[in-house]
Parts: structure tokens; sequence; C-alpha cells
């Protein structure tokens, strides 16, 4: 009869259940992400809307088409980004004043090419497109037509936001039950009795 020591068994049996319940959560984490991807595709086909002129990470404005007005470019920056043939490159982000004295302005995707080399041309005006997360400034408009020189970005889409927490559920469920395996298995051949 295998005897049960109670340290490392308290110990392998308290990382085993951190990672079963590692793995639950995971489970719940993909069905807020499910919804929270229904929630984007909902907004993609309501009407358009005038772009917020406090930028907000509210998951409603996601994926929402959006009209603005850039009064003035007042600087530059790229990203790695993809066109509507969905090479790889650059997009061209333009931050934006949009009012007289106001807080952070616009933050415009204007279009993507293969250098990293913003073009200096556009002045300006109205812009149409899509709202999408930005990682600097939380969102960015990402321009329906391009500035001169560029070509369209990339349409953001709900579909690409990632939902791989199935996987890492099953991974953290895999580990849990291999931790189990090991540790009987180790023990099995410290008190001398073979795996059958």
């Amino acid at each position: 009869m295998m005897r049960w020591p109670l340290i490392p068994t308290v110990v392998v049996a308290a990382a085993v259940a951190v990672m079963i319940a590692l793995g639950v959560w995971q489970l719940q984490r993909k069905g807020e992400k499910e919804a929270l991807i229904a929630q984007y595709r909902e907004a993609s086909g309501l009407p358009p809307i005038a772009y917020p002129s406090v930028p907000t990470q509210d998951a409603k404005l996601f994926y929402r088409r959006a009209d603005g007005f850039c009064l003035e470019p007042v600087g530059w920056r790229s990203t790695a980004g993809r066109n509507m043939q969905d090479q790889t490159g650059w997009s061209h982000i333009v931050s934006c004043r949009t009012g007289g004295v106001e807080g952070p302005g616009m933050q415009v995707d204007m279009g993507w090419s293969k250098s990293s080399t913003s073009p200096a041309g556009w002045k300006g005006g109205a812009v149409s497109g899509i709202i999408a997360p930005d990682r600097l400034h939380k969102i960015r408009l990402v321009s329906s037509q391009a500035a001169p020189g560029l070509v369209p970005s990339a349409r953001p889409s709900p579909e690409a936001t990632p939902n791989n927490h199935l996987l890492y559920a099953l991974q953290w469920f895999f580990f849990a039950a291999g931790a189990a395996v090991v540790y009987v298995l180790a023990l099995r051949k410290r008190q001398g009795n073979p795996p059958a």
C-alpha cells in the first residue's frame, strides 16, 4: 500500500488545485470574451456617431463607424499594420487638433505604406472610418480614405479579436493532470512499487 507523505502531498495537491482553478477561470474568461466580441459585432452595424471628444476605452465604441474633423495635424507616428490586401507594413497615425482649447484631440490612422516614414502633405479635414482600440491613446479612428501617398489600412474587425481562453484552460488542466501523475509515479518509485 502506498504511503502519502503529508507535506509533499499537501504542496502538490495545492498546486494541482490552483492549476484547476486557473483552468476554470480561463473558461469563464472565454465566455466573457465571446460576449464582448458579440457586442463589438453589434456596434459595427450601428449608425455612425461623432468621434468622442474625450477618448475612452468604452467597449461600446470599438468597431463603431464614426466621423470626425481634424483641424490641424500636430504629429505623426508609425506602427506595424496591414492594408486591405492583408500585406504587412506600416500604419500611419496622425494626432489631430480638433478644437480651440481641448483635451487630447483625435488619433486617426490615415493609411498604410511599406515605409515607416509618415507623409507630410496631409493638412487635415473631415475623416470617416471605424473606431479601433489604440494602446497609447485608448481609441483611434481608422480612416476609410487614405492620405496622399498612402493606401487604406485594413478595416478593424471584431473577428480579429483573439479568444484563446479555451486553449489556456486546456493547458492548465493538462498541467494539473501532469503534476498529479508525475507525483504519483515518483511516490511509487520511491516506495519501491513500480507502476503497473
